[in-house]
């Protein structure tokens, strides 16, 4: 897994495949591996939130959950070889679960969202432990619903809430999980039980998955993507141009 940095955020460039399986082996080996999922979005809103960015820096494993990021890292020329997508690495890891006896707990969203999600998972990867599970609403019962999670057991835990609240949650938690592995995977969880449709296959090859969701939840998304696309953009524009006039105007120089 090769890491690299972007506008200040460490990034992990492997691919799907190599990416589950330095999760496993650090699994077996019974390291504790924190996984965030970097999209443009988050990546923009950690220039500023100061507590997002230590805990995305404390984590072990960061992925890229955004056609963009890939994109700006290629034109940079930092090197991306794909997408891992959060959604997709989640499910590879149930797979994997499955396969290997490990046990999981399933966290956030509504009561019966998570319920459902817990018996689609259980459904599509047969042998899979599911451990436990609980909604995300719980800010003011945050120790008991740690405890629970420790006494369940489970290997793996997966966290679907909002940033910066899952990341802060699982930073200030971990070391009393009792978990090998914990991912915050946002709104899976939806896409899981059916409540949110996810984009067509095109369209995530194009990096047009936002466009997808914000159709869906105008009122909710406008101005998240207005806004951090929008300055996004602007960070790789400046940056681009930086790189360019650096390599140019020592150029000019050589010539007088």
């Amino acid at each position: 897994m090769k890491r690299i940095e972007l506008f200040g955020c460490p990034i992990d460039t492997g691919s799907m495949q190599a990416s589950i399986d330095f999760a496993m082996e650090r699994l077996d080996a019974g390291l504790f591996t924190q996984h965030v999922a970097i999209n443009v979005a988050k990546l923009v809103n950690l220039q500023t939130d100061a507590t997002l960015a230590a805990s995305v820096h404390a984590c072990e494993m960061i992925g890229v959950d955004g056609m963009g990021i890939v994109w700006a890292a290629r034109l940079l020329g930092l090197g991306m070889p794909e997408r891992v997508a959060g959604i997709d690495f989640f499910w590879r890891l149930l797979g994997e679960a499955a396969q290997r006896g490990l046990p999981v707990f399933l966290l956030g969203a509504r009561a019966d969202v998570v319920e459902e999600v817990a018996g689609r998972c259980a459904l599509e990867h047969p042998g899979l432990q599911i451990a436990g599970y609980h909604h995300g609403y719980f800010a003011d019962d945050e120790p008991a619903v740690v405890e629970r999670i420790r006494l369940s057991r489970a290997r793996l835990l997966f966290v679907a809430m909002p940033s910066p609240r899952k990341e802060t949650f699982i930073a200030r938690w971990r070391a009393e999980l009792g978990v090998d592995f914990v991912m915050g995977v946002g709104g899976t969880f939806d896409v899981v039980a059916r409540r949110v449709k996810r984009a067509p296959l095109w369209m995530q090859r194009m990096g047009l998955e936002w466009t997808y969701r914000l159709l869906q939840e105008p009122r909710r998304m406008w101005k998240r993507y207005l806004v951090t696309n929008t300055r996004f953009a602007i960070m790789v524009a400046a940056s681009a141009l930086g790189k360019y006039l650096a390599r140019w105007v020592p150029q000019a120089n050589s010539r007088q």
